[in-house]
């Protein structure tokens, strides 16, 4: 990061939380990715919110408050819907360029590359 990048890093909850805030409202107003996450799921953002913020703090802080399998939940929700390699690509660029639209700096580094190990590992445990 440059000295006159003024961007803050993905380092306190806070900041985790305005990200996840902004990274879903270009979810749900995706046409490809908002009716998986709104009629496939059938996400209620006061509950699902808080659990992704939870569980990026845990990746990101150490925070010890997500204890859900996250494999299980796309599980259940790939025997509704199966996600295609199409969905995780869209999902992680989004996820990657609201990153970087808004921090800077080693968390939000290491941010992007375990989103991307997650839909690289999803999509290839999930079946086709």
């Amino acid at each position: 990061m440059s000295t006159a990048d003024r961007r803050p890093d993905l380092d306190s909850r806070e900041n985790i939380e305005f990200f996840v805030d902004r990274f879903y409202e270009r979810l749900l107003a995706d046409e490809q990715l908002a009716p998986i996450f709104v009629d496939v799921a059938g996400i209620d953002l006061k509950v699902h919110l808080p659990h992704i913020k939870d569980y990026w703090c845990k990746l990101l802080l150490g925070d010890k408050r997500y204890q859900r399998h996250t494999m299980n939940i796309h599980r259940q929700l790939h025997g509704k819907r199966p996600l295609r390699t199409g969905d995780f690509q869209r999902w992680l660029a989004f996820f990657t360029t609201t990153v970087d639209a808004h921090f800077a700096g080693e968390r939000a580094e290491r941010a992007k590359q375990v989103a991307a190990s997650i839909a690289a590992n999803m999509e290839h445990s999930l079946p086709t």
